[in-house]
């Protein structure tokens, strides 16, 4: 297969990339409230002739490209959304919407699908099949995958594959990460709400405390990764909000504890939900309180499918080199597992750290910056994995 040189074609958007990039970033905008950014997508696809649909799943955008000769549809996917977090770095293009900041890199993602966009435009007339643009709200948890799928995102025509990337601060530039079968975890909440019977801190004897009781649950919690799952399992249970009383001498009458459940696979989220609840419960009666629990689901795993994961690694081998390819899981949770729920696909991980403190930061960090020179390596790996599907 003669393809072309995408490294050379991404490499001559990098001006475009950074400057859709910058402005994304100045203008950032919460899940479900990407009207602007949606509004920037949209006339760009439309200028570049593709058939463009806005409104998806409320503020999504998802628009088709079609080859001159029948072939299979691939779906490529990029978020939009950015996160509540005041920013603190000081380069010049630094958000101006207070208390809003793109420290995921999505502002990078949608420039980057864009730039997808216009390369492949270039060769329509080689392509053999579809690619259908979708561009995604609220990702950080508000379920935007679910929002667009029921907009008929995957529908009209349905894909047989799908892509998506993460440009991924812990990984260095030049290199990407990506493995067959889970490659991120399920994720769910949990919320324990524990009854007690208040008093007075002096005289804590006719009380049933819930904070004794809530923090004996917190420490028995841990057990379960430790003593209830298969070492070579990976599971995480973790407590993140622990709330209760208003004032340091009354024992209140009750406490909150608020959590997080993720895993690889469905049984062991079951079987990690059924011991929280048991032990939540029996710890709680310990000390003369009740306890229940609420759950929440949030997102699935994300699975990589073999075919799509050895096409998108054999497209990086020959972009960056085999290597700069290597195996990756993480616990960190995307909702693009919904999707690769429906459509066999795979998500792949862009090394976006150049060793300069000032991209040091973690995702979610209100110092967070990548280097932008990534954004080159993801769109060359991506039109590579794209094209072995929609080129000949």
């Amino acid at each position: 297969m003669n393809l072309p040189d995408f490294k050379q074609e991404a490499t001559s958007l990098y001006d475009d990339l950074v400057r859709v990039r910058r402005d994304l970033h100045r203008h950032p905008e919460l899940g479900f409230q990407e009207t602007r950014t949606a509004a920037l997508v949209a006339e760009t696809l439309t200028g570049l002739g593709l058939e463009v649909q806005n409104g998806v799943g409320q503020t999504g955008v998802v628009a088709l490209l079609e080859g001159a000769r029948p072939g299979p549809t691939l779906l490529l996917r990029f978020d939009m959304d950015a996160l509540p977090i005041r920013e603190e770095n000081t380069h010049d293009y630094i958000s101006t919407n207070p208390g809003v900041m793109h420290a995921c890199g999505h502002d990078g993602h949608v420039a980057m699908g864009l730039g997808l966009a216009q390369i492949f435009t270039r060769h329509q007339d080689r392509m053999a099949g579809s690619l259908k643009f979708l561009f995604q709200p609220a990702e950080e948890g508000l379920g935007g995958a679910l929002a667009v799928m029921a907009g008929g995102a995957l529908e009209s025509p349905r894909p047989d594959v799908a892509l998506a990337m993460h440009l991924w601060s812990p990984v260095h530039l030049g290199q990407l990460r990506v493995v067959e079968g889970p490659a991120m975890a399920s994720s769910s909440v949990f919320t324990i709400t524990i009854e007690g019977h208040g008093g007075h801190g002096a005289a804590p004897h006719l009380a049933k405390d819930p904070i004794l009781a809530a923090a004996q649950i917190v420490v028995a919690l841990q057990s379960i990764v430790s003593r209830n799952t298969n070492p070579q399992d990976s599971v995480v249970v973790s407590i993140g909000e622990f709330s209760a009383g208003t004032t340091f001498n009354v024992i209140p009458e009750r406490a909150v504890l608020k959590g997080t459940v993720r895993s690889y696979d469905k049984a062991s989220h079951r079987m990690v939900y059924r011991r929280i609840l048991e032990m939540a419960t029996n710890m709680a009666t310990a000390f003369g309180c009740k306890a229940s629990m609420e759950t929440v689901a949030i997102v699935a795993a994300v699975n990589n499918a073999p075919e799509p994961t050895a096409v998108v690694r054999a497209a990086a081998e020959r972009v960056l080199g085999a290597e700069n390819i290597v195996e990756h899981r993480t616990m960190a949770a995307e909702d693009m597992g919904f999707i690769l729920e429906e459509i066999p696909g795979c998500y792949f991980f862009v090394g976006c750290s150049n060793g300069d403190p000032a991209t040091q930061y973690p995702h979610h960090h209100p110092r967070f910056d990548f280097d932008e020179r990534a954004m080159v390596n993801g769109v060359a790996v991506m039109a590579e994995a794209a094209a072995r599907y929609v080129m000949n």
